[in-house]
């Protein structure tokens, strides 16, 4: 799906994969962070045939022109879980929503591991 809007200059529309370029581009540049994962291993078989992977590691979903992002990060060791969270929460909110115009209603952070 994508999301919409119309405003002065005409019709809108943003997709879903636009969105997960900027949110992955995003939550690569915080701190803490080492890698976005696959959600499944259908993605990573999907992956090793194909050469881009700017949207690895980021889920769009839209409801009701409002953004979800659900994120599946690795994070280094050693560093406080709960406040790279929040730093790549509000990062990643705050690039989207000002690279696309639209509002992002919830961003999921999922902890898949932890490397040394």
């Amino acid at each position: 799906m994508a999301v919409k809007t119309s405003n002065y200059y005409g019709k809108i529309t943003v997709t879903d994969n636009a969105v997960a370029m900027v949110a992955h581009y995003a939550a690569m540049d915080c701190y803490g962070i080492v890698d976005l994962v696959s959600r499944r291993l259908t993605d990573s078989i999907i992956e090793l045939f194909n050469k881009s992977s700017s949207g690895k590691g980021v889920r769009v979903e839209t409801v009701n022109n409002k953004i979800v992002i659900d994120l599946f990060v690795i994070l280094k060791e050693g560093i406080n879980i709960d406040a790279v969270k929040e730093s790549i929460s509000s990062t990643v909110k705050y690039n989207v929503e000002t690279y696309t115009g639209m509002r992002v209603s919830k961003i999921n952070v999922n902890v898949v591991g932890v490397k040394v």
